[in-house]
């Protein structure tokens, strides 16, 4: 005996909505390569010794870079010509100090700290900030 199920076509509208949404939800979850992990240290473009901020992600975009300690990118002997109007979005301390770190603020003088990288560190940062200055510390740094 052979059972025929007969579906009517609202059950097939919902069993095609059930199937497109299932397949979206699939597709969220498997990440892609826009979300891949920040470049390998051998590729980025940071000098030994320096720590370098890029205005894009994963060591992308215009990059300023320093060897010593800056109270104020914007009027220090190193200027950072997009520091004022941009915020940070990746950054690489490539520093060789017995320092730790690179701590970094919004304010000049190293006021209002934001962050801290560890010495041959990196990454993308929240990009909701600017810099003003940065120094070397040593202590913690997360």
């Amino acid at each position: 005996m052979r059972l025929s199920v007969r579906r009517n076509s609202r059950t097939n509208s919902l069993l095609a909505v059930l199937t497109v949404s299932a397949a979206a939800v699939t597709a969220l979850a498997v990440p892609s390569s826009a979300s891949a992990a920040p470049a390998a240290p051998a590729a980025v473009d940071c000098a030994s010794g320096h720590v370098c901020f890029w205005t894009g992600a994963n060591f992308t975009g215009s990059k300023c870079a320093w060897d010593v300690a800056d109270p104020d990118w914007r009027n220090g002997a190193i200027r950072c010509s997009w520091a004022a109007t941009t915020n940070v979005k990746s950054v690489w301390n490539a520093g060789t100090s017995s320092s730790s770190g690179v701590a970094y603020y919004r304010g000049a003088d190293y006021s209002d700290r934001v962050g801290c990288t560890r010495q041959q560190h990196g990454g993308n940062l929240a990009g909701t900030y600017k810099v003003r200055s940065h120094r070397w510390i040593s202590g913690s740094c997360g």
